[in-house]
């Protein structure tokens, strides 16, 4: 891929529809320039392709680098292909959510710290979760994500999701989306274990297999969970009617988002006890199987119905370019 195999070159893979392309390839151009690297290689996704094609072009034809620029799923598709590869990986925050950034800290609104981040940044292993998702007729596929799976009313909510909607207003069309899909919410019942343990079965609306656990608005949604520990954290929702939903969201909000941020707040939640809508769960791989196909998301994208779901962390497969002296938090 490079005309002086002496000179390092960068690649960007860029969703068009997500970030504003072409003032990315000027920037990434100049700052290239001023670094002594190669001019970069420019690929697009398409619908086609939403990420994989164009890395694994990327990085057959050399790639010092990858940048990668676009939404949720366009990140979720190219660390995937990346995993494993030891060639760093550069996040410029571009889509709606941009929840890998958040949980790595990084900067939200400046493409050209996280382009030099590059040509003079630091470079740190972080985890990737892989889920194996088995359909009703038996085919299975293994998919990567960075942030979370899911199985259920959060995999709904998604689905319900109007897209003109989340494009004008951002992250907070998932609220329209999760008023349009709690009405009809019914449990499900579902067996899981954790590292091949117990059996448990339950009635659940969603299950939750987290890499890490922040969201936009400074909602955590599991509060210990950590990038860079080799562990999934899973949450396990059975909210039944709206009073069981506004306990849940009490959790996820008030306590994992508020309270826990102060010593005085851990102890308000020590006091209160237990949340029976909501449990944390921990362990290396989990398996989850339902009794009906149950609509599936990873990194807030549909991934069809499946009747079974194993999660499980490849721990500091993914290599990420920070800038210099960025420190990723453990948890």
């Amino acid at each position: 891929m490079t005309d002086d195999p002496r000179r390092p070159r960068a690649a960007l893979v860029v969703n068009p529809v997500k970030a504003d392309a072409p003032k990315l390839v000027e920037l990434l151009r100049s700052l290239s320039a001023e670094a002594g690297w190669e001019p970069p290689h420019i690929l697009e996704t398409s619908v086609e392709d939403p990420g994989q094609e164009a890395t694994r072009t990327a990085l057959a034809e050399g790639a010092t680098a990858v940048l990668v620029a676009g939404g949720d799923g366009t990140v979720r598709a190219v660390s995937e292909t990346m995993a494993g590869t030891d060639v760093p990986l550069s996040i410029v925050p571009s889509g709606t959510g941009n929840l890998l950034a958040r949980n790595l800290g990084l900067a939200l609104d400046s493409p050209a710290t996280a382009i030099n981040a590059v040509f003079h940044g630091d470079r740190h292993p972080i985890d990737i979760g892989w889920a194996e998702l088995t359909r009703a007729d038996g085919e299975r596929h293994e998919h990567g994500f960075v942030v979370l799976a899911g199985i259920g009313l959060d995999a709904h909510m998604i689905a319900k999701t109007r897209p003109g909607l989340k494009k004008s207003v951002g992250w907070v069309a998932y609220v329209d989306g999760a008023a349009r899909s709690l009405p009809g919410a019914k449990p499900f019942r579902i067996m899981y274990a954790i590292e091949d343990e117990r059996l448990h079965s339950v009635k659940v609306h969603s299950m939750l297999f987290a890499n890490c656990g922040a969201l936009p608005a400074g909602i955590s949604l599991i509060p210990d969970a950590s990038i860079t520990d080799g562990h999934l954290d899973v949450a396990v929702f059975q909210g039944g009617g709206p009073f069981a939903w506004l306990a849940v969201w009490r959790t996820v909000w008030w306590q994992n988002s508020v309270l826990r941020r102060t010593k005085a707040g851990r102890r308000v939640i020590e006091l209160a006890g237990s949340n029976r809508s909501v449990r944390f769960l921990r362990g290396r791989d989990a398996e989850a199987a339902t009794t009906e196909p149950a609509p599936v998301e990873l990194d807030g994208d549909e991934f069809g119905k499946a009747v079974r779901i194993r999660c499980r962390i490849d721990h500091g497969a993914l290599l990420i370019a920070v800038p210099a002296g960025h420190v990723i938090s453990p948890a």
